[in-house]
């Protein structure tokens, strides 16, 4: 594996992470406070070209490679404040581009694909229920056929963008075939009727990313609306899994990164008992710990890259990186807030806000207790 570089691939991740600190961080704790999205942000995003990346140049992409979209979600994550934002971005493009790249007709590319990198379009992805999160099996949402239109049922919950979105991916059991043989996914334009999409939930954090229920009450949709075969549901779910959980987590290496450098920063300044903090053992070993989980992190994340690049599968290799990847986020943000003392517990320095996103990462993209399920079964056991 080679670690270096292309000139095109820094010159890039150099805009990106200028660009993220231009135009997405004003207002951040204001808008933070009040779970505002910023449509702004992300029509910025979308000139700048983000939305595009994996989206091939003629459906209005860049036609980016795996390794090369993942450097500049990195540099993004590093350079922009709102993770809030970041995490709707990457709602959209590996649950929604995705899957209409690898499945989708070329009637349904050209419909959605150019809107959603212009950011026109947004989209959302309805899998979790109330009482199916991690078990798909027994979903509930079922989709009878009726001639040339299906017939949509039930209530898909904690969905990121759903109160935002333009489109929904809405995913279902065909009648008569229950659980995974049968489950199939639905492109839902958000004013069919029978769709209603709730409010935005209070969040402990990512509050500036939207999230809200929607409930289908004898929802009809067009044949043609459904995205791959019947039954393909499950695969067409597992094939955007490894690039989100290569590029996604791609974004929080690169906020963890920044939190490295700003705690290393005010380990400098801040002085106690006649010397920086960050002389004293308990506060740089915290610091040495920050850097090994970030590096650690970034070798999982790209390695999957890596594989994906090769045109290699690799589902042991993304749940590590998920799993690795989002706990150390968690603990690396509990250290910056030691490092900073009462300071870094108050809302205005904005290290505590690190913490209440980096928690969501242990349960988006699959919990750490599936990943472990996963990589447990991968090892035979």
């Amino acid at each position: 594996m080679d670690f270096s570089l292309s000139a095109e691939q820094r010159e890039l991740t150099e805009a990106a992470t200028a660009f993220a600190r231009r135009e997405l961080n004003r207002d951040v704790i204001e808008r933070e406070a009040s779970g505002e999205f910023s449509r702004e942000g992300w029509q910025a995003c979308a000139k700048f070209g983000i939305l595009g990346l994996p989206v091939p140049a003629d459906l209005g992409g860049a036609g980016s490679d795996i390794i090369t979209t993942a450097l500049v979600m990195e540099a993004l994550g590093y350079g922009c404040e709102d993770s809030g934002l970041i995490f709707s971005l990457n709602a959209q493009m590996w649950s929604i581009e995705l899957p209409l790249m690898i499945f989708g007709t070329q009637e349904q590319q050209r419909a959605y694909l150019p809107g959603m990198v212009s950011g026109d379009i947004i989209g959302a992805h309805g899998m979790t229920e109330p009482g199916s999160g991690s078990d798909a099996l027994h979903m509930s949402t079922r989709a009878e056929q009726r001639g040339d239109h299906y017939v949509l049922k039930g209530t898909k919950q904690y969905i990121t963008n759903a109160p935002i979105a333009d489109v929904l991916l809405v995913y279902a059991s065909v009648q008569d075939r229950p659980g995974l043989p049968g489950l199939s996914a639905f492109l839902v334009d958000a004013e069919t009727p029978g769709l209603s999409v709730s409010t935005s939930f209070e969040k402990m954090g990512l509050r500036t990313s939207p999230m809200g229920e929607i409930t289908l009450q004898d929802c009809v949709v067009p044949a043609e609306s459904r995205l791959g075969p019947e039954g393909a549901g499950m695969a067409i779910f597992n094939s955007s899994m490894e690039w989100e959980r290569s590029c996604l987590f791609a974004s929080v290496a690169g906020a963890m990164r920044r939190q490295l450098e700003a705690c290393v920063a005010y380990a400098r300044s801040r002085e106690q008992f006649g010397q920086p903090i960050g002389k004293f053992q308990g506060v740089s070993g915290k610091l040495a710990d920050m850097y090994v989980r970030l590096e650690a992190a970034r070798s999982l994340i790209y390695r999957c890259a890596w594989l994906k690049q090769q045109g290699r599968s690799a589902p042991a290799e993304a749940a590590a990186a998920k799993l690795f990847t989002s706990e150390a986020w968690v603990r690396s943000s509990q250290d910056a807030i030691q490092v900073h003392g009462a300071w870094g517990y108050m809302k205005d320095a904005g290290v505590e806000r690190d913490l209440r996103d980096a928690v969501a990462s242990t349960i988006y993209s699959g919990t750490s207790e599936i990943q472990r399920v996963v990589l447990a079964r991968m090892l035979g056991l």
